[in-house]
C-alpha cells in the first residue's frame, strides 16, 4: 500500500516547506509564492534529459578545471522567502556545499527539462523567478518535444538574451564552461 500525503493549504515560508517536505514518503514539490505544488510523475525520456544534462555539465567543469560543481535534481534554490525551485540540473561555483544543504545558495547554471505537464511554467513562471536570484547567469531550457535548447543568458542587470540553439556551442560564461546541444538532447 502506497503512503499518501497531503498538500498543506494556505502558504508557507521556504522554511517550513523545506521541513515538510523532507517528511514527505514519495514525490517531488516546489513552493511558488508560498503555496506547494506537486510535481507531475516522470517519464523515461525526461529522466534520461535530466541524466545527460547533469553529465555534459560535469564533463564541461572537469575540462575547464574549475571549482564548480554539477548537481542533478534534487537540491533547491530560493528564489525568495515564499520560493523555492528544484529545477533538474544545476551548477554551483565557490565553496563546497554543506553535505546536509537542501538548497543551493549562489547557483551559476539552472537547467529545466520541459515535459507535457511543465513547459509553461519551465517558459514563464520559473524563467522569471530565476532571474530574480542575482547569481544566476544562465537558464537553459531542454526542449524534448521541439529538439532544442532555450539559452537565456544574463546580460546586466536588467538584461537577458535569448536564443534558441537545434544545434552547436553554448557558451556558459560566466562560470566558463561550454556545452553542446547536441550533449543535451537524447
Amino acid at each position: 500500500m502506497s503512503e499518501a500525503f497531503e498538500i498543506p493549504a494556505g502558504t508557507m515560508t521556504r522554511e517550513a516547506f523545506h521541513r515538510w517536505a523532507e517528511q514527505q514518503p514519495r514525490g517531488r514539490f516546489e513552493l511558488e509564492a508560498g503555496r506547494v505544488v506537486a510535481m507531475a510523475p516522470e517519464r523515461a525520456a525526461h529522466a534520461d534529459a535530466k541524466a545527460l544534462a547533469w553529465l555534459a555539465l560535469r564533463l564541461a567543469i572537469e575540462r575547464a578545471d574549475l571549482a564548480c560543481k554539477a548537481y542533478v535534481v534534487g537540491l533547491a534554490v530560493a528564489v525568495d522567502d515564499e520560493t523555492s525551485y528544484e529545477p533538474d540540473a544545476l551548477v554551483h561555483c565557490g565553496d563546497a556545499l554543506h553535505p546536509d544543504a537542501v538548497a543551493v545558495e549562489g547557483p551559476v547554471i539552472v537547467v529545466e527539462v520541459t515535459s507535457p505537464s511543465n513547459s509553461r511554467v519551465d517558459l514563464d513562471t520559473k524563467f522569471l523567478g530565476c532571474f530574480r536570484v542575482p547569481s544566476i547567469q544562465h537558464y537553459l531550457i531542454v526542449h524534448l518535444g521541439k529538439r532544442v535548447v532555450i539559452h537565456h543568458r544574463r546580460r546586466d542587470v536588467d538584461r537577458v538574451e535569448s536564443a534558441i540553439l537545434g544545434s552547436g556551442t553554448i557558451e556558459l560564461d560566466p562560470a566558463g564552461l561550454a556545452v553542446t546541444v547536441e550533449a543535451l538532447l537524447p
